[in-house]
């Protein structure tokens, strides 16, 4: 029986024109069958820091006031062999759509691709479970299950097994995957203005030995970031 990987994705700033200049999208996984402790586990270091199990653990409720939690967080994420991340930078400017036949969403399914291509291999089945941002998510969800499906012929879904929409505050593994995302997009942005989100950005890039904001080796499996840049002919670095 195949491995069953559970991989659950997030993203900011993926609008066309929201006036950001990198899309971040990012996919923390671990085998299926340790999900459940894994999830136990984040909801004791919330009681251990005095949270109730429902807090919603967010980059945008980072504060200084909890920042020992948040440390306690990342410290069992890295720590953790079962837990990986992998974060896609796609800097927006200079896009040029209509010169390669495509619209923004086209192209955001293809980021999307990207980020999913070296995760997902023949001898595993994976479940892919998204943050419900809007009403067009259930859209989103059918056209990137084709789109993975398609690229990879499974035409018989067995690798891609599923790819569902849930709701964040249910799943501690979104939550962690929301926050990993935003440290990486706050790195990009080159943003400054909260000191408790820069010392968990500097927790990272100590732990890892990473600065965000360069691209890893595709083999690196803990925290894995790709940083995508569209140039003239189409190329990427």
């Amino acid at each position: 029986m195949s491995q069953v990987i559970n991989i659950y994705c997030d993203e900011s700033c993926h609008l066309e024109n929201d006036g950001h200049p990198v899309m971040v999208l990012g996919a923390a996984w671990c085998p299926e069958p340790k999900a459940r402790e894994i999830s136990v586990r984040l909801r004791e270091i919330k009681s251990t820091h005095g949270l109730p199990p429902d807090f919603d653990l967010k980059w945008s409720k980072v504060s200084p006031a909890k920042l020992p939690y948040y440390h306690a967080v990342l410290d069992y994420f890295l720590d953790d062999d079962d837990l990986h991340f992998r974060a896609w930078v796609a800097h927006k400017a200079g896009l040029r759509h209509a010169d390669f036949g495509q619209s923004h969403d086209d192209w955001y399914y293809k980021m999307m691709f990207g980020l999913f291509e070296p995760l997902l291999t023949p001898d595993a089945c994976f479940r892919l479970y998204l943050d419900k941002k809007d009403t067009r998510s259930a859209q989103k969800v059918a056209k990137l299950h084709e789109v993975l499906c398609n690229n990879l012929y499974d035409f018989n879904r067995k690798i891609v097994e599923r790819v569902q929409v849930v709701e964040s505050h249910a799943v501690e593994q979104l939550q962690l995957a929301d926050l990993l995302l935003g440290a990486v997009c706050y790195a990009n942005r080159g943003l400054n203005q909260s000191a408790a989100k820069q010392a968990l950005v500097e927790r990272i890039r100590s732990r890892t030995g990473y600065s965000l904001t360069r691209p890893t080796l595709l083999r690196e499996d803990k925290f894995n970031v790709f940083v995508w840049r569209g140039q003239i002919g189409g190329g990427q670095t």
